[in-house]
């Protein structure tokens, strides 16, 4: 092998020798000691039966395994360890993680605006992203939705090819494909594949493409140049494609004549199936026998002893580092395309921010007329605490419930490109963070003066600003607690338990259902009181109510008046000593504390998980791209 040759290509070679890993909690073996090598300009395919370890073996040598995983071995890129720097590799994972509202062509519009530079025209992306659309056969789905959750949209088959498209764009050297042909008709997987395998010498370019893949089609094989077989995590077979028929007839298992040879390999490595068919018979046992004949024919084998060749002879080759040929939009340009993405996002899906200004103008109207001009007796100091808790507890609950499902959604998007290195955290929080404003300002606004007219409560233009600020706050704060929550329990059910019940405890220890000077010590008061964001709502709002009014009723014979103020302090129990202003300025400091959490905790995972650096990383380069060959 030339190295000098294949570092001016920029060619990248993978190899890995003695790969293990094990599930650090239950000391689960999922690989077992495996050996090979992927190389420019072909296509290696891991096949084997579900649970053998394919998709482990690509994020392995992605670097993407979990931190409860532990791993051993040796992975070298271009016969160094080194980190994939970003631009030079794509992963293409089995989860098909795009926002529904989006159509096919805007999808990857957005995509290719945050993944070339800003030196590159928008035409030219936009050029190169319809090229890539047509190579997949969606140039009829440009204008399709993706769809998802209630909508109809993409079909399973154009959502796989849409997410092949995302990973491909940019033409990365190294490119992991996990099952990439999932959800497709036999023509559509050969159709795919072949432009996948086309991808690997491509524009004088020589690419590495490494793709797990489960029962392809006979034509398919045929696309395949190596062959990586797996069963139960260990080598069944590695080697060129064509030569894998000749290795089981060797070994007394011959593919019969016109037979798929991928569903006779898999036929002969997939025990799982004989031994529940017939469990106590000697089927079972004649498998695992043909799956021990295999490995340690393979281990045994003129191929194996190849095999180890190569991957020391590449290991000790000066391949060079690889170069950071290419970088992504710069942080205010992500910035922008995040949030223009969002806010069409949110535009269109009307199940979020819409339903829900509706359900609430709803549920605005029927407060309002319950609590119909409450007036200013001795009732009504009770009435209109009873009003402003209940509205701001329904706000807390509406937005969890409404909010999650999106977020949900929004999240796993997220973390795909973050793990592909399209963009920074902050670039994703502050697109998350200013894309709903308008909805949430819209929302409380319109909600807010429909409670205040209604139930006449204290009027006057601060007090309905302030008022609807609090309200604002409540979602903000509500979606940021959301994003922390959903960001540690990615799952939609634990997700939502867990954040509805810190939003219940943050209502009732909020200072309304149980008065502050009420509340036992030490954990209600002391912390729970005092950290519960909806005390700062609660007091604000209230101070917002009282202060100002008198409240006059005749008991006795005679007519008593009560100031607002002493309301407060004697009747609510609110601490006076600072004005509503400093409640809703804590309001936002806990907003914006809960949002740098969520940026710490995801700091964190990607600590304990590597990707590949970001432009703002201090592996990044910039560089001018004058052409699509210089990607």
């Amino acid at each position: 092998m030339d190295g000098g040759d294949e570092g001016e290509k920029g060619g990248i070679t993978v190899t890995w020798e003695n790969l293990e890993v094990i599930v650090t909690k239950n000391k689960k073996q999922i690989l077992h000691g495996l050996t090979g090598y992927a190389q420019p300009g072909k296509l290696l395919a891991v096949m084997g039966p579900s649970g053998s370890g394919k998709s482990t073996l690509l994020d392995a040598l992605a670097g993407r395994l979990r931190s409860d995983i532990q791993q051993s071995g040796k992975i070298l890129i271009n016969g160094k360890t080194q980190t994939l720097a970003y631009g030079t590799s794509g992963y293409v994972t089995q989860d098909d993680a795009m926002l529904s509202a989006l159509t096919a062509g805007e999808t990857l519009y957005y995509s290719a605006q945050l993944q070339f530079p800003n030196s590159m025209s928008i035409a030219e992306k936009k050029r190169q992203a319809d090229i890539t659309l047509r190579e997949m056969g969606l140039q009829d789905a440009i204008n399709t939705r993706v769809g998802g959750y209630g909508s109809k949209g993409l079909s399973g088959g154009q959502k796989r090819r849409l997410s092949i498209c995302i990973e491909i764009l940019t033409r990365p050297r190294l490119l992991f494909l996990d099952e990439p042909t999932s959800g497709l008709d036999s023509a559509a997987s050969y159709y795919v594949m072949s432009r996948i395998a086309s991808l690997s010498l491509r524009d004088g370019i020589q690419r590495t493409i490494v793709a797990s893949i489960h029962q392809p089609s006979s034509e398919v094989v045929e696309l395949f140049d190596y062959l990586c077989l797996l069963s139960s995590g260990e080598t069944v077979y590695f080697g060129p494609a064509s030569e894998a028929n000749q290795f089981f007839a060797s070994n007394g298992f011959p593919c019969p004549t016109l037979y798929n040879p991928s569903d006779h390999y898999l036929r002969i490595i997939n025990k799982d199936f004989y031994q529940d068919i017939a469990e106590g018979s000697s089927k079972g046992s004649i498998t695992e026998n043909a799956i021990d004949v295999l490995v340690n024919s393979y281990k045994g084998s003129e191929m194996k002893f190849q095999v180890q060749i190569e991957v020391t002879k590449i290991s000790k080759c000066d391949l060079g580092a690889m170069r950071n040929r290419r970088t992504h939009a710069l942080f205010l340009s992500q910035c922008m395309v995040l949030i223009k993405r969002s806010s069409l996002q949110l535009y269109r899906d009307i199940s979020n921010y819409w339903l829900r200004l509706v359900v609430f103008i709803a549920i605005a109207i029927s407060l309002g007329t319950i609590f119909y001009q409450v007036g200013s007796s001795k009732r009504s100091i009770q009435v209109r605490g009873s009003l402003l808790s209940f509205l701001m507890s329904v706000l807390t609950f509406m937005t969890l419930i409404g909010g999650f499902p999106p977020l949900i959604e929004e999240m796993k998007v997220f973390e795909r490109e973050r793990m592909n290195g399209h963009y920074s955290i902050t670039a994703f929080l502050i697109g998350n963070i200013l894309s709903p404003i308008p909805y949430m300002l819209m929302i409380s606004l319109i909600s807010g003066v429909i409670v205040c007219y209604l139930s006449g409560l204290h009027k006057g233009v601060e007090q309905y600003l302030y008022f609807a600020s609090i309200l604002f706050a409540i979602m903000m704060w509500a979606e940021s607690l959301m994003m922390v929550v959903g960001s540690i329990f990615p799952n939609f059910v634990m997700g939502v338990i867990i954040a509805g019940g810190v939003e219940g405890l943050a209502i009732l220890t909020a200072g309304f259902y149980r008065l502050p000077d009420d509340l036992p010590n030490p954990l209600w008061k002391y912390p729970c009181y005092y950290i519960s964001f909806l005390t700062y709502a609660f007091q604000g709002s209230f101070k917002n109510e009282f202060e100002g009014l008198t409240f006059v009723w005749h008991q006795d014979g005679g007519t008593i008046k009560v100031s607002g103020r002493d309301i407060l302090s004697d009747t609510w129990h609110v601490q006076m000593g600072h004005s509503k202003w400093v409640d809703l300025a804590i309001m936002f400091g806990m907003i914006f504390v809960y949002r740098i959490l969520f940026l710490v905790i995801n700091k964190i995972k990607e600590k304990s998980k590597p990707i590949v650096p970001t432009v703002n990383g201090p592996q990044a380069k910039t560089f001018s791209i004058t052409n699509m060959d210089e990607l």
